[in-house]
């Protein structure tokens, strides 16, 4: 019988579904899978891109432990692919690799002044609150009024973060460090500015909802942006998740602090609606001053058009939130247009040709772009999958197929690699140190202190 030895690079939920789909799966051949990642700790963006007051979307964690808990997929952490392991390497030892590495970096906003200082990206600002190895340990939050440019469920994430109360999330994951930055924040008021409708939003009523929650936070919204036209109507009417979204948001319009009336809490957050940004204008030193932004309406066609009217807000900071986008992986055809690797259903293709590049495929938001919710990557990696499974012809054929070669080769290359056992360790010590403190856990935060600990070291 036929043995198929596939690498996925990549442990979050895109790899892990995909090693799981596929050890489930009818064929005719025995699997055995490899699972490299760049972090030491696997799940990716589940435990470095949801806000740490979120623990219902952790939960997808319980999911994914399940399957590396069972035991037929070996993991290895802190291991870069295109440093520590090439794609000739996985040649050498695979038949093929399935690349699930996400989309982590920031979407471009190209508006003058955008360049500012203390203009940032929504990435940055997460992996910074999420305690990523990878990114500064402090951040700055000495801005009384700060703007959020999107309307998806991450420009709520980060909203809700700057807005909230860090002793309110003492409960959570959170870092010390950023527990500490956040208590020193001297924001007041947060503006989301979204260039279309109430009815048009992205985010989901949830997210919504749990910002009306937020302790000692008023929530300001303006009569203006609910001048419905047909289009919206019909959106509520017929769509019962933005008919949600607007009973919350009419709810918003009958507080104390609606249309800037001034409630009583001791911060505000602003939603803008039907506003453009155009403009980001610095102050002498070159930092952000103030956000101007352009009114829109509805063209009746589903879009939105231009009114010529422009507004200004003064704010010191920005978040752009306006979508994630791929990173090229060393010696892998990439679509820099659309951040993601070319491929055909999963099956990676030569960007001159066209052609299927054997035994290489994608899933995930590096296969399809940073859209959709966690559990999209299900029926993504499904697809790929049976395009791995038919596609068995057009395998390698490595030279040294064993298991013990790429640990071999790891630590000739000196790799301090970490092991799902070496996981199960770190996650035992994150949550002995939020023990006493009655919290879920604290995570550590420097790289070489998650590999020790998880080493044994």
């Amino acid at each position: 019988m036929t043995k198929l030895r596939l690498a996925i690079v990549g442990a979050g939920p895109a790899g892990i579904y995909a090693a799981d789909i596929l050890l489930k799966a009818e064929r005719a051949f025995d699997v055995s899978i490899d699972l490299f990642e760049h972090l030491p700790a696997p799940y990716g963006l589940v435990r470095y891109g949801v806000a740490p007051d979120h623990p219902r979307i952790k939960g997808v964690i319980t999911a994914l432990r399940d399957v590396l808990d069972r035991g037929d997929i070996r993991l290895f952490g802190n291991v870069r692919f295109g440093e520590d392991i090439t794609l000739d390497d996985l040649k050498k030892h695979y038949n093929a690799v399935i690349f699930a590495t996400g989309a982590i970096r920031d979407a471009d906003l190209d508006i003058p002044g955008i360049d500012a200082e203390g203009s940032y990206g929504a990435a940055d600002f997460v992996s910074w609150f999420d305690g990523h190895p990878d990114v500064p340990r402090t951040w700055p939050l000495d801005a009384g009024s700060v703007a959020v440019i999107g309307n998806g469920n991450v420009a709520l994430d980060i909203t809700r973060m700057l807005a909230k109360h860090a002793v309110d999330l003492l409960p959570t994951e959170i870092p010390e460090n950023v527990h500490a930055g956040l208590e020193a924040s001297t924001i007041t008021d947060v503006h989301v500015f979204g260039r279309r409708g109430p009815a048009q939003v992205k985010f989901t009523p949830l997210e919504l909802r749990e910002l009306g929650e937020l302790r000692d936070v008023d929530m300001v919204v303006y009569d203006e942006d609910f001048d419905y036209d047909e289009a919206s109507l019909a959106a509520i009417a017929s769509n019962k998740q933005v008919k949600v979204i607007d009973r919350v948001l009419q709810e918003w319009r009958t507080r104390p602090g609606a249309n800037g009336a001034g409630g009583e809490a001791s911060r505000r957050l602003h939603l803008h609606f039907w506003a453009k940004p155009v403009e980001v204008k610095k102050d002498a030193a070159g930092r952000v001053a103030a956000l101007v932004y352009e009114r829109t309406r509805p063209d009746g066609e589903g879009g939105v058009a231009g009114t010529g009217e422009l507004r200004e807000v003064p704010i010191q900071q920005l978040y752009r939130a306006v979508g994630y986008f791929g990173s090229p992986l060393p010696g892998v055809p990439f679509d820099e247009r659309h951040g993601v690797i070319p491929n055909l259903e999963g099956q990676v293709l030569h960007p001159d040709s066209n052609e299927v590049v054997p035994g290489v495929y994608a899933t995930g938001w590096i296969k399809r772009g940073p859209v959709g919710l966690i559990g999209h990557t299900k029926s993504d990696a499904m697809e790929t999958v049976r395009h791995l499974i038919n596609g068995q012809a057009s395998w390698w054929q490595p030279e040294d197929a064993s298991p013990e070669a790429v640990p071999a080769l790891l630590a000739e290359r000196g790799v301090r690699w970490t092991d799902l056992e070496g996981w199960h360790r770190l996650d035992e010590h994150e949550i002995a140190l939020g023990a006493p403190a009655e919290r879920a856990r604290i995570k550590v935060v420097p790289r070489d202190e998650m590999v020790a600990i998880s080493r044994g070291e």
